[in-house]
């Protein structure tokens, strides 16, 4: 489902399109017109996403070229699918060691993901 522009900075109301127009022929079509949800993303997590798609979905392919461990590129991740509203987001672990294990027994992380998260001081 498409969904509007950002938000009005002055009012807080959601901002729509009204006008179109080819910069060619100078057509010009006035209407309501909505964009989807990645619209409203900026240009450094489109870009991410964008190589999330050209490397088929392969985190430890994203990892190698972004170098960036596996913690901070599903994060990154994370934070994208939260703003698109696609991932709820998850509470803080108040036991740090089970919320590990939990995401071990899940498949969600490896043993060195898990490693590195409690070395790096990160969360997934």
């Amino acid at each position: 489902m498409p969904h509007p522009l950002p938000r009005c900075p002055i009012c807080g109301n959601e901002m729509t399109i009204k006008k179109l127009e080819c910069p060619n022929c100078k057509i010009t079509i006035e209407g309501e017109f909505w964009v989807n949800r990645l619209a409203s993303l900026p240009q450094e997590e489109l870009e991410f996403l964008e190589l999330f798609l050209k490397t088929r979905g392969n985190v430890k392919e994203m990892e190698r070229i972004l170098k960036l461990s596996y913690p901070t590129v599903r994060s990154k991740l994370d934070n994208i699918l939260k703003k698109l509203g696609l991932l709820e987001e998850e509470e803080e672990p108040k036991d740090k060691v089970k919320w590990i294990i939990n995401k071990l027994e899940r498949g969600e992380i490896t043993v060195q993901d898990a490693l590195k998260i409690l070395e790096e001081g990160e969360n997934v």
